[in-house]
């Protein structure tokens, strides 16, 4: 029996995935992201100096290559996408000057409008609607706050209730809500993870 593992298709490439993540690009910083990508020589400064890929699977060239060759089920799916820590780590080491964190913040928001997102990051989206802190001041945090000689919370949506109303007033006028699936009325994730 033959094996046909790893055979790519020209059905399986989508010839559009390109001008879409230019045109994301483009809305996010204001300029032509691919150029960036099309940079890439594949060298693997970006992967080998990854913090993040020395303990996950996560591989920077792998997703650079499949972007540029259409595969965006394969890219936009993938929940490698989501384990770049945003160190700039690879952004600054790459020799030809491709803006590696800035591709892959693109492709995450692409993957976003797309439907795909982690559920470790739809969790903290819950945070920041109920309390506005990704990370709220848990008892132990407070704890430790007072113990430092810090208020027991901190000047922020903990302190000021008025200003948690402006965070979710703007989650819900752009849509976040909706994206990552939150119910006001039982201040749940729907679908919980």
């Amino acid at each position: 029996m033959p094996i046909t593992r790893n055979i790519i298709r020209i059905n399986d490439l989508n010839s559009g995935f390109i001008d879409e993540f230019v045109e994301s690009g483009r809305k996010i910083f204001g300029e032509d992201v691919l150029r960036s990508v099309e940079l890439c020589i594949q060298c693997g400064c970006c992967t080998g100096s990854c913090p993040s890929g020395r303990r996950t699977a996560f591989r920077t060239r792998k997703i650079f290559r499949e972007t540029s060759l259409g595969f965006k089920d394969s890219v936009l799916g993938s929940d490698d996408l989501w384990l770049c820590t945003t160190c700039y780590t690879c952004y600054e080491r790459c020799p030809r000057g491709v803006k590696t964190t800035d591709i892959i913040r693109v492709l995450r928001n692409m993957a976003v409008r797309e439907g795909y997102m982690a559920d470790a990051h739809r969790m903290t989206a819950s945070y920041v609607f109920k309390t506005g802190h990704g990370v709220p001041a848990n008892e132990e945090v407070q704890k430790q706050r007072v113990e430092l000689g810090l208020n027991r919370l901190p000047p922020t949506t903990h302190s000021f209730p008025e200003a948690l109303r402006s965070v979710q007033e703007v989650l819900r006028l752009t849509g976040f809500d909706e994206i990552v699936g939150f119910n006001w009325e039982t201040m749940e994730l729907r679908g919980r993870i």
